[in-house]
């Protein structure tokens, strides 16, 4: 399966369009409860809703890991979701802390904007595509197949450095947190997973592990004459932490979007086997007949938290 209907792709890599999130109803959670931090502002990035998730035994006098979500307002009531679909986060969170299976943490749901793909495209893995395939991405208006996503610019690593210098200090000022790289996690789906696959090889000192759901490997909508995908592979290769020091998750399903991406997640995995990885800092799933959507996430949360929460064995 090589191509993608564009329109239908479009609707699956943009989980929404953010106007007025303000004015953005305040989910209903069944565990724990939410801090919404309205309209942060950043040197770097558009403004944009920040929630925190506190679990529900929260208590000021204990420190806390932290999960970093991108697509924030997708993850816990489908209520007020676009698509009326969500993560479920609080449910999965909630009940695996509440029967002892990983650790209380905060999540920080960084909410995403109208420039998502521009904010998630890696910008170093960009920078090395040829020039005319560069302008190509950043100028086609064309209907039948970009759709104009980069907004003519990559903004990853302004994305990454409001994360790092601006919001990651913030959460830390203000909640009991675990500051320390073995207690910081990012994670994300399709596009989310790419910018989270990003950010632990940027800042290896900040993140130290990683969950990437159904990572957007192609970059767009096709596999034929796509550079990207091996542009991502050439990054990897050079820029890996050791697996000494952090941990990896990522998954796939093998419907709609993510028929694409088993062929280029076993590539994937066979750079981090090169690089020493073993079962213990590196996983990688398929999950047969599911597909590119928050139910098809939600219902295998719960694997990746446990794969971040628990004590990694050495």
């Amino acid at each position: 399966m090589k191509n993608i209907r564009p329109i239908f792709l479009l609707i699956l890599l943009l989980p929404t369009l953010v106007f007025g999130q303000s004015k953005a109803a305040q989910p209903i959670l069944r565990y724990g409860r939410i801090d919404r931090h309205e309209m942060f502002r950043s040197s770097y990035v558009e403004a944009r809703n920040i929630d925190v998730w506190l679990p529900e035994n929260f208590d000021l006098h204990t420190k806390y890991p932290v999960i970093y979500f991108h697509d924030g307002q997708m993850l816990f009531d489908s209520t007020t979701t676009w698509n009326k679909q969500e993560w479920q986060l609080d449910e999965s969170a909630g009940s695996l802390i509440a029967s002892n299976k990983i650790r209380s943490f905060i999540v920080v749901a960084i909410w995403n904007t109208s420039l998502r793909h521009s904010e998630y495209f890696p910008q170093k893995p960009f920078e090395t595509l040829t020039e005319s395939y560069k302008e190509k991405l950043l100028t086609d208006n064309s209907t039948d197949e970009y759709f104009n996503l980069f907004h003519g610019m990559i903004r990853s690593d302004d994305y990454l450095k409001f994360i790092v210098t601006e919001l990651k200090p913030f959460i830390d000022h203000n909640y009991p947190t675990l500051t320390d790289q073995q207690n910081t996690f990012i994670a994300g789906s399709s596009m989310g997973g790419l910018i989270s696959m990003y950010a632990i090889c940027e800042y290896p000192d900040v993140f130290g592990a990683a969950a990437c759901l159904s990572t957007h490997w192609p970059g767009l909508f096709s596999l034929e004459n796509n550079p990207l995908p091996q542009s991502f592979v050439d990054y990897l290769d050079k820029n890996i932490p050791p697996p000494s020091t952090h941990r990896w998750y990522f998954d796939h399903g093998t419907e709609t979007l993510d028929a694409l991406y088993p062929v280029l997640q076993q590539q994937i995995d066979s750079v981090f086997r090169s690089k020493g990885y073993g079962e213990n800092h590196y996983v990688s799933f398929a999950f047969e007949g599911e597909d590119h959507s928050e139910k098809a996430w939600s219902k295998r949360l719960q694997t990746p938290l446990l794969f971040l929460l628990s004590t990694p064995k050495n």
